[in-house]
């Protein structure tokens, strides 16, 4: 089992900037990667960026210059960083890990908060 807790997210001004911040825990050897997902109110959960072993990252056109996910693997956290946020960022934001093949198991976090409103 792996277990995900998020954190750091809140209230953002527009143009401001937030982070948040994913604890990773349990059997976590299987993991190959990591991500961050958000779900806006009436919408459909969409990918928001994805880091996986060996570094490669991909994000959502929507955020591209704009966040920056990163891993540290001595402190098994996930880090998302977002800079300039706009008021459709606001959503609530998920960590998610997935295992590599043939496991494919994915885990998710239970969500945090990001408001970018003035």
């Amino acid at each position: 089992q792996v277990q995900l807790v998020e954190s750091g997210g809140g209230l953002v001004q527009p143009g401001g900037s937030l982070s948040v911040s994913c604890v990773v825990s349990g059997s976590t050897l299987r993991i190959n990667a990591m991500g961050w997902y958000r779900q806006a109110s009436g919408k459909e959960r969409e990918l928001v960026a994805r880091i996986i072993v060996g570094g490669t990252t991909t994000y959502a056109e929507s955020v591209k210059g704009r966040f920056t996910i990163s891993r540290d693997n001595a402190k098994n956290t996930v880090l998302l960083q977002m800079n300039s946020v706009k008021p459709e960022d606001t959503a609530v934001y998920y960590c998610h890990a997935k295992e590599r093949q043939p496991y494919g198991r994915d885990y998710w976090g239970k969500g945090t908060l990001v408001t970018v409103s003035s």
